[in-house]
Formats: structure tokens, sequence, C-alpha cells
């Protein structure tokens, strides 16, 4: 049920990051055009495509770690035997959301710190700046929290599931492609 919400809640991240990056790109296009077609430019356009930017990036990072897609240690821990194997996987989940602890206490203290100073163009609060690590780390210490179950009781994260059973299509895909060169190849040499 909790997987199923945070996959939901990724859908939705996903696609406020592709109107993130539209907003972005006629932004910067329409600044181009109006620079040298009419010799001006929209001023507002510089400073929120940096704040769609920021968002775009603390969004997808959300969205990596509910993928499993960071960068990570497989090769160490699947040196384990399998019960240190465990161990290490929630040492490396605790350290993960301990860093998760440290961008939420930080983005929010900034973003207290900035509520009241307004951005030099558009004049909102910059505190839209810092919260995107707010929202980052509020995202990811669930998603984590999610995968540590998992962990401890045993069990594949649903990501983890579609990924070994992706590898192992992948796997059969590439024995039955090796098969039929094999096939062809002696084939072509009875020929």
């Amino acid at each position: 049920m909790v997987q199923k919400l945070i996959g939901r809640y990724c859908q939705l991240l996903t696609a406020i990051i592709v109107i993130c990056l539209v907003l972005m790109v006629l932004m910067v296009f329409g600044n181009v055009v109006m620079r040298y077609a009419f010799n001006s430019g929209i001023s507002v356009s510089e400073e929120l495509s940096r704040w769609l930017f920021l968002w775009l990036i603390f969004l997808g990072a959300s969205v990596a770690v509910h993928e499993q897609a960071h960068m990570g240690s497989d090769m160490v821990v699947d040196l384990l035997p399998p019960k240190l194997q465990k161990v290490a996987i929630v040492v490396g989940q605790l350290l993960m959301l301990w860093v998760t602890w440290l961008i939420f206490s930080g983005s929010l203290a900034q973003t207290k710190i900035n509520w009241e100073v307004l951005a030099p163009v558009t004049e909102y609060s910059m505190a839209w700046v810092y919260s995107t690590g707010v929202v980052f780390a509020v995202s990811t210490g669930l998603m984590l929290l999610s995968d540590m179950w998992f962990t401890l009781r045993g069990q594949l994260t649903p990501v983890q599931t579609r990924k070994a059973h992706h590898a192992a299509e992948l796997a059969q895909f590439e024995a039955d492609a090796r098969a039929a060169e094999q096939q062809a190849g002696k084939s072509a040499t009875r020929l």
C-alpha cells in the first residue's frame, strides 16, 4: 500500500519535472527571441528558470532514490555472506537517512531564515529556493524508511523485484540471441 502511494507520488513528481522543464525551455527561448528580435528581454525569466531548475533537480533526485538509480556499492555487498549483506544494506540505508536528516534540518533552517528575504527581480520569498531541500528530504526520507522496512522483513521492494525481473528477461534474451547466432553459424557451415 505504501509503495503504491510512493509510486503514484513519484509519477506526480515526474509530471512536475516535465512541467518545470517545459517552462524553463519556453522562458529561456522566449528571452533569447526577445533579446535578438526586439532588443529587450524578460528579466523575470532568468530568475524563475533558475528556481525551476532547482526544483527539477531536487524532485528528480527524489524519483531517483525511489527508483534506486543512485550510486551504490553492490559489488562490495555481494561479496559478503547473506546475513552480513542485510546488515550492510541496513547500515547504508541508515547512513542515507542521516544525510537526509542533515539536508532537511539545514534546508528548513535556511527556509526560515530567508522567509522575509525577497528575490531581486520577482520579489518572491527566497524561501521557495531553500524549500526544495525540505521537500526532497521529506520525500526521500519516507522512501528510504519504506525500503528499510522491506529490507528488515527480508523482502525485495517492488522496484527491486521489477529490476530483478528485467535483468532475468535481458539475460534470457541474450542467451536466445547467442543460441540463434550459433544455430545460424552451424547452418552456414553446412552449406
